[in-house]
């Protein structure tokens, strides 16, 4: 096994008093009113962005169970030229990519203005708070090479 797939540290056993506010936080979005399919989406769209494989295994695993279908899921890095995604979604992702990316996008009025037609000012505060959330965890996953878990099937095909 290549050393970048060896975690450096595990974020959670190093520091949990730092961990619980972030569990409590991810807690809060996953249950703020916001769609969970949705959730899934957008935390699948800033993982794409960010390159982050232990988050993108995650989501897409509980995307499915969700019952997201597998077009959706593989589109999703090509939203834009898919008519697989409702306008909510489309919103919602274009808002990720511009959150995600803040330091280059410096988030466009006209994103701002098509996420607001879609989502209320509340939603759209937990839209933005639920992609920080997954901003922070792409952070620690990469940072920290956190490995997301591989099965023996997947292990034999890889080798």
């Amino acid at each position: 096994m290549s050393a970048h797939f060896v975690p450096r540290l595990v974020p959670h056993k190093a520091a949990p008093a730092a961990y619980k506010p972030l569990l409590d936080l991810q807690a809060y979005t996953d249950q703020c009113g916001l769609e969970r399919s949705l959730l899934e989406l957008v935390k699948m769209r800033a993982s794409q962005i960010n390159g982050c494989a232990f988050c993108l295994e995650m989501h897409s695993r509980e995307a499915r169970e969700l019952g997201e279908s597998e077009a959706r899921l593989y589109l999703l890095n090509a939203w834009r030229e898919s008519p697989l995604y409702s306008a909510r979604e489309r919103a919602a992702l274009e808002w990720t990519e511009a959150v995600t990316l803040v330091s280059e996008t410096e988030v466009p009025d006209e994103v701002y203005e098509a996420a607001k037609a879609e989502f209320s000012e509340g939603e759209l505060v937990n839209l933005t708070v639920a992609i920080g959330m997954i901003n922070v965890w792409n952070r620690l996953a990469i940072s920290f090479r956190l490995v997301h878990p591989v099965t023996e099937d997947q292990k034999h095909k890889a080798a």
